[in-house]
């Protein structure tokens, strides 16, 4: 933890699993793109993969996919981190602290404003971008709420370590999120705002290593 990690527990009205319904942007109206959110009392991680790659989703090992499909399994998006709720007067804003990104770090920060319009519906608005998300919580996802980690043993073999990856587990009520993350940072030459697929055009021969992510 660093002392910018120093802060309360979300309320409690935040915790569970929340599904998300609604995606309106400018330019975007999205019902489609399966996307949850759960929610522990320090942690969260959050999936979003599009209607597309969800019905094209099967069992494939990174290695025996093409580069094809190497670039749809990039345009999923998932994270984890801490979460930071801060009240205000219109509502409350809350930042998504991404420790484990599936894709490169972003532009600006993930903050949004918050607005229940009732106890298992929430209203998101965009602080440094557009849009508008509407989460729904998820039955089942109310009453235990708990997050397990898995930390690589030190070791001063580097493949070693590369190999044992870090990996959580969350638990809110009936649902359960897995978390592990890849085992090599980002390129060198990765700038805020590049995609992962961009970076996977820049380096094709990392492309199994760059998408081995899990959640």
């Amino acid at each position: 933890m660093t002392p910018a990690d120093d802060f309360s527990d979300v309320p409690e009205r935040y915790r569970g699993v929340w599904r998300r319904t609604l995606l309106e942007t400018p330019d975007v109206r999205d019902t489609t793109t399966w996307v949850h959110w759960l929610q522990t009392a320090r942690w969260h991680a959050d999936l979003r993969v599009p209607a597309a790659a969800e019905v094209d989703r099967c069992a494939i090992a990174l290695d025996g996919m093409t580069p094809s499909q190497h670039l749809a399994l990039a345009h999923q998006h998932g994270f984890f981190g801490r979460t930071e709720v801060q009240p205000r007067a219109r509502g409350d804003v809350c930042t998504w602290h991404r420790r484990l990104d599936v894709q490169p770090p972003g532009l600006t920060p993930d903050v949004g404003w918050m607005e229940f319009s009732s106890d298992d519906r929430v209203i998101e608005t965009g602080v440094h971008g557009a849009y508008r998300e509407v989460w729904e919580r998820v039955p089942g996802s109310i009453g235990r709420c708990a997050v397990l980690a898995n930390t690589p043993a030190p070791s001063t073999d580097d493949a070693a370590a590369i190999a044992r990856p870090v990996t959580f587990l969350l638990l809110c009520g009936t649902w359960l999120m897995r978390v592990r993350a890849r085992g090599i940072g980002w390129p060198a030459d990765t700038a805020p705002g590049d995609t992962l697929a961009t970076l996977l055009s820049r380096h094709p021969d990392a492309s199994r290593s760059l998408l081995d992510f899990e959640i």
